[in-house]
């Protein structure tokens, strides 16, 4: 039941970003253009997201279990520290360069768009090397408290 029901609500975000035109790079570009033609129909669509999501987060947070059984898995840090600021930053670079962030691109994958497809491999690109940092600086940190002690 639990992965119908992801199947589902992956099914249902993907027709979401479909409908709200964040699968057309144009579009999410146009948006970002604050100085030229900007269309601020995208706001809409977030601040709909936003008010979702809050009224989720309040409500999951006070559960201890899913309504499918599942354990609740709710980021508890809250701090905005410099790994936070530069992920949000990169994800705000490419959002920008690409008019896709990760959702809407495979979204946009069904469709065979090649831009989508570059984004994606460049996204998995850049995942795959994200996790060979986190390695190399997890093994840099137990080789140094082993050596200290």
């Amino acid at each position: 039941m639990v992965t119908f029901t992801s199947l589902l609500s992956g099914l249902v975000f993907g027709i979401g970003l479909i409908v709200a035109g964040m699968t057309n790079p144009a579009k999410v570009l146009s948006f970002l253009d604050l100085a030229g033609k900007w269309d601020p129909s995208l706001a809409l669509v977030m601040g709909g997201a936003i008010a979702v999501g809050v009224v989720a987060f309040f409500l999951a947070g006070r559960r201890a279990r899913s309504y499918l059984g599942t354990p609740m898995q709710i980021p508890t840090v809250r701090k905005i520290d410099r790994r936070c600021f530069l992920g949000s930053l990169t994800f705000g670079l490419g959002w920008g360069l690409a008019g896709f962030c990760p959702g809407p691109a495979l979204a946009s994958l069904g469709s065979g768009q090649v831009k989508a497809v570059v984004f994606v491999a460049a996204m998995l690109a850049g995942m795959a090397l994200f996790e060979q940092f986190e390695r190399a600086r997890a093994r840099s940190r137990l080789n140094t408290s082993t050596t200290a002690g």
